[in-house]
């Protein structure tokens, strides 16, 4: 659970899940609803670097709080939320 506790301890990061909660609002410009949302326009929206959005968008991975699809050249994320679910729950529980 500590793991998953500092992937949250970040601004942005909490602001790529919030974005990913609701793609289609939030990301308008892309087709978002089989994939998911590819990096470049987190990345756009985030206003960060590449290699600063790919970082945050792993530890998310890492954390479960994300899935990644690769098609071709692209990768799209978007949120895992059964995970979501499970950490918010053990959290609830714990404290």
């Amino acid at each position: 659970m500590l793991d998953e506790c500092k992937a949250l301890s970040n601004e942005t990061r909490l602001r790529i899940l919030n974005w990913l909660k609701d793609p289609e609002a939030n990301f308008p410009c892309g087709d978002t609803a089989e994939l998911g949302v590819c990096v470049g326009l987190i990345q756009q929206k985030s206003g960060a670097s590449a290699s600063t959005v790919s970082a945050h968008l792993a530890i998310l991975q890492r954390a479960g709080f994300l899935q990644a699809t690769k098609r071709g050249q692209w990768i799209y994320y978007r949120r895992d939320e059964e995970r979501i679910r499970a950490f918010t729950a053990d959290l609830h529980s714990s404290l």
